[in-house]
């Protein structure tokens, strides 16, 4: 049987399918770099105007205020969110942003403003934070953009303890609202000796602070009160990980500009054992962790426990992986680089921060008989 002839309309379908496939080819390959130029906002920070700040006297200006769980301590929390607003026109999120929001509500607040419910009322402000494309970027522009977030956290902060005027206090904050509570606590707590009094214990998780950055002491052992903890977690075996987020690792100096880490010594504290140490965890002594996505505020959700292993190992906290459906990563592009929609260590980093409220009371009583 005698082939076909091409013809000029054949031709012409090959032609078009072989442009089809080879800009095919490209968008997966390139894929990453053409949305991160998507969440380019093409204006210099300089240039911009920043969205209106919040009035955090308002209550509308606070993703939580003064939230209790039906057995909440008496501690304050103050809490500060992680990257939620992708970006595209804005440098910084508006306050109000639906999209951002409904990932604060869904993902951040259940899985890492909850293992600090037990302890005391939590608030989390809303803030002008800077977008995701400031945190995949080392621009002058994007380093900008997230230190004009500070001003507001600062601001929020004030408001806050003139509501909390006294008794324990807890912060805590994940991934960029760590980023800034790193620069709340050298530049304001380690200042004030009446706050430094009142703290219980600090909180920043999924961050790289260097050793000595802040002058209040390490939360060494679990027995220790007036202290910070920080950690930036990675699976166990992803050593690509670590030297990528190190490259990319900023922190502040002394006129609150981001600027690199370099090879300094970073911290890093094992929520399992309370310890800033090197000595590896076994999975048995794990708590739990919990996928707490779309959980309401004041429920506890179900653990998982004794299955990850932790270890501090150049300056990273090193962990076992989970392999259960809940703790497996199906998301966008853009939500893969926020906080994860689980937290591995919910029940320990809950544990922790109750055992330091003790302490901190404990040292109350000690020092009022003395």
């Amino acid at each position: 049987m005698a082939r076909k002839p091409l013809t000029a309309g054949r031709w012409l379908g090959i032609f078009t399918g072989s442009i089809v496939l080879v800009l095919l080819v490209a968008v997966l390959i390139w894929r990453g770099d053409i949305l991160r130029a998507m969440l380019d906002p093409q204006v210099p920070f300089q240039t911009y105007t920043p969205p209106p700040a919040p009035d955090y006297a308002d209550r509308s200006s606070w993703a939580l205020w003064d939230a209790k769980s039906d057995r909440s301590a008496d501690a304050s929390v103050f809490f500060v969110s992680s990257t939620t607003f992708n970006g595209g026109k804005h440098w910084n999120s508006p306050i109000g942003d639906r999209t951002a929001n409904a990932y604060l509500h869904r993902v951040v607040l259940p899985n890492f403003a909850g293992p600090f419910a037990l302890s005391g009322d939590v608030s989390a402000p809303f803030y002008r934070q800077g977008s995701l494309y400031t945190r995949l970027s080392l621009r002058d522009d994007a380093r900008e953009a997230r230190a004009f977030a500070y001003q507001d956290v600062e601001a929020a902060f004030e408001a806050w303890l003139k509501r909390h005027p006294d008794g324990p206090i807890v912060l805590a904050g994940v991934e960029q609202g760590a980023d800034l509570l790193a620069r709340l606590l050298r530049d304001r707590v380690a200042k004030d000796q009446t706050l430094k009094s009142r703290l219980v214990a600090a909180y920043l998780m999924d961050t790289i602070v260097p050793q000595g950055a802040i002058d209040l002491p390490v939360c060494a052992t679990r027995d220790q009160a007036g202290c910070f903890a920080a950690w930036s977690m990675i699976d166990e075996g992803k050593e690509g990980v670590a030297s990528r987020r190190m490259r990319r690792a900023l922190f502040w100096d002394d006129k609150g500009r981001l600027e690199e880490i370099g090879s300094v010594p970073i911290v890093c504290f094992n929520p399992v054992s309370g310890a800033a140490d090197n000595v590896p965890t076994e999975p048995r002594r794990h708590l739990g962790a919990a996928n707490a996505t779309g959980l309401e505020w004041g429920l506890r959700p179900a653990f998982i426990d004794r299955q990850v292993g932790a270890v501090c190992r150049d300056g990273f906290l090193r962990n076992t992986r989970l392999k259960t459906e809940s703790f497996r990563e199906n998301r966008s592009w853009a939500n893969r680089r926020k906080a994860t929609p689980y937290n591995l260590f919910y029940a320990d980093t809950e544990a922790d921060v109750l055992a330091r409220l003790a302490v901190w009371k404990a040292n109350q009583t000690t020092d009022l008989t003395q």
